[in-house]
């Protein structure tokens, strides 16, 4: 089984607003409400790509209650601790000339919340796959990921960590399955501007010597490269054509790799079915389905999911 978890869910109100101005009131001509927050989307499209998972993390009030309600039709699992204290975010994007992102705090998570979710990552079993990713609210401990890898260390876990900078790196001597920085993200932990896939391999290779197995850099426009534990490098470009809606996009990857790996246990067909997918997602105005995928694969000329 598959376990993501996502320390603070959000409800993302998506609002269109054409020639959007401040000190003015402004009409929208769209809107849609989606749950958010990168475990959550990993979980979603792993649904859409067929396959199950448990979606683990922390909700709160009214806007709670909607995530999870959300997730039930979307018929994606849950088993979200319910926070006593606040409400879950809210963040408001505003698509005009230019996209603005307000993006809410969260509830008040306390001791006994995060205990409850060690609680419930003791229940993971050898051989499931836990999906770390995004922020850590401020509230908690910076060291979150590094102390639910140390707490989880005599399991045989697949561990795959989707996070920036310290969180990323402090969690590399547990020698997390796979580990998905953008090319900007790397750069930023070694000090380094790096632009092209060929400048991202030497540095992926290093955050292999410091303990994970394998790592996939994102790259936007660029497409996205990988180093197996293997030795083997592929590397794919993006799908062509304008991205409608890059939020998601790297979740997808995630998800689209976990799914192409469970599948086939072939690192490049899962490379590039998480390739596809999160430029699935990129060019919907929702997250990518398995149509969507098959679509991106077959402009490659693959056929991983037919």
């Amino acid at each position: 089984m598959i376990y993501t978890v996502t320390f603070n869910p959000s409800l993302d109100y998506i609002v269109d607003v054409p020639d959007f101005e401040m000190n003015h009131i402004n009409r929208t001509t769209g809107e849609k409400i989606l749950p958010g927050g990168k475990g959550v989307n990993v979980s979603i499209v792993l649904k859409n790509l067929g396959e199950e998972s448990t979606a683990l993390g922390f909700t709160a009030g009214f806007t709670g209650r909607a995530i999870e309600e959300f997730m039930e039709e979307k018929n994606v699992k849950t088993d979200f601790i319910h926070v006593k204290e606040g409400m879950s975010r809210i963040n408001v994007k505003v698509r005009s000339e230019k996209e603005t992102a307000i993006n809410g705090q969260g509830p008040l998570i306390t001791e006994e919340d995060i205990a409850a979710l060690y609680q419930k990552l003791d229940e993971l079993q050898d051989g499931d796959t836990l999906v770390l990713a995004g922020a850590i609210p401020s509230i908690m401990p910076e060291t979150m990921y590094m102390d639910i890898l140390e707490h989880l260390k005599g399991k045989d876990l697949r561990v795959v960590v989707d996070a920036t900078r310290d969180l990323l790196v402090n969690v590399l001597p547990y020698h997390p399955f796979m580990i998905k920085p953008n090319h900007h993200e790397l750069g930023e932990i070694f000090g380094v501007s790096i632009k092209t896939y060929e400048e991202a391999v030497p540095y992926a290779k290093k955050l292999q010597e410091k303990g994970a197995r394998n790592v996939i850099v994102s790259m936007g426009s660029l497409g996205a490269m990988m180093v197996t534990e293997n030795g083997e490098i592929y590397h794919a470009k993006a799908a062509s054509g304008k991205p409608v809606n890059t939020v998601g996009a790297g979740d997808s990857f995630v998800a689209g790799f976990l799914y192409g790996y469970d599948e086939f246990g072939d690192y490049e067909k899962a490379f590039h079915i998480g390739n596809s997918t999160g430029g699935a997602s990129a060019h919907s105005e929702e997250l990518a389905t398995r149509d969507g995928v098959k679509a991106i694969l077959l402009e490659f000329g693959r056929h991983d999911l037919d």
